[in-house]
Parts: C-alpha cells; sequence; structure tokens
C-alpha cells in the first residue's frame, strides 16, 4: 500500500543538507555546522554498605553539571562581509568586551519551514580560522569559527 504525503513526511528523516544558522537574529550562510550536543558531567560517589555482609563500597555513578558547548562553523570565504563579521566579534574577546549571543540552527523541511531548532546559549567565539592555501588547488576558500556556549536547547517546531 502506498504512503500518504502526511505519511512520509511524519516518518521519514529530513536530510541535513537543507538549514539555516541565525546568530543573534541575522541569518548567516554556513556550508557546515558540527558539535551541536548535549552532555553532562557524571559523579562517583562510594558509600559504605548498609546490609550486612556487603564487602566493600557500594559505587554510585550520578549525573552532574551540562558540560560546555563546542561548536564549529564553517563557510565559504566572502570578499569583505566574511572576514569583517567574524573576525570582528572574535577581536571584541581581546579588548574583554566579549558579546555573548545566543544562536539558532535550523533543519528546514522541504517547504523551507522549520522543521527543529537548536538554541545555542550565550556563545562566543575562541577560535578563527583561515582558509589553507594551496596553488595547486581550485577548492572554495573556507574559514571556520571555534565557538563555546553554555548549552543547546532543543525546540520542535
Amino acid at each position: 500500500m502506498a504512503l500518504s504525503t502526511k505519511e512520509i513526511k511524519a516518518a521519514y528523516p529530513l536530510p541535513v543538507y537543507n538549514f539555516r544558522v541565525e546568530i543573534a537574529g541575522t541569518a548567516v550562510s554556513f556550508s557546515e555546522v558540527s558539535g551541536l550536543s548535549i552532555s553532562v558531567e557524571t559523579t562517583t560517589y562510594k558509600e559504605s554498605p548498609t546490609e550486612s555482609g556487603k564487602v566493600g563500597p557500594v559505587v554510585m555513578h550520578m549525573p552532574a553539571q551540562q558540560t560546555a558547548v563546542n561548536l564549529s562553523l564553517k563557510k565559504g570565504l566572502v570578499r569583505k562581509t566574511s572576514v569583517a563579521t567574524l573576525y570582528n566579534w572574535l577581536k571584541s574577546t581581546q579588548i574583554n568586551q566579549i558579546e555573548k549571543k545566543d544562536i539558532f540552527v535550523r533543519l528546514l523541511d522541504e517547504t523551507g519551514q522549520t522543521a527543529i531548532s537548536w538554541k545555542v546559549v550565550n556563545a562566543f567565539p575562541t577560535k578563527l580560522d583561515v582558509p589553507s592555501f594551496d596553488a595547486t588547488s581550485n577548492e572554495v576558500a573556507l574559514e571556520s569559527m571555534d565557538l563555546m556556549a553554555d548549552r543547546v536547547l532543543i525546540e520542535e517546531a
């Protein structure tokens, strides 16, 4: 039996190539986003056994704090606009006036509507890589920026 369009839309996974990145409300074109992860540190507790006859400590592992997020954004280098925007944001860290920004990474469906959003909270740049230069290559010049943030929140549309 053939599936309806609605059933296909609900059951099939979304492709990763259709996404949009917004930094502080402004859409910025990136070719790759990596590091969107949510993880928790763990703490180990050791207790004396409470039951008679048990030997040794009782070991328990418990969740602790969320770990910081390390995000990497890559984009093609475009004259004037690319370098200025990302470089100026990174440059502000050198004078201790860093502006932390919220970043949204939105995975889009086939109509261009947001299917799922990841909100990266309080992000700030930690590294800006310019492209490697090679006279024998004809690849696109890519710049990448590494960011650190407090946490990632998932918002379904």
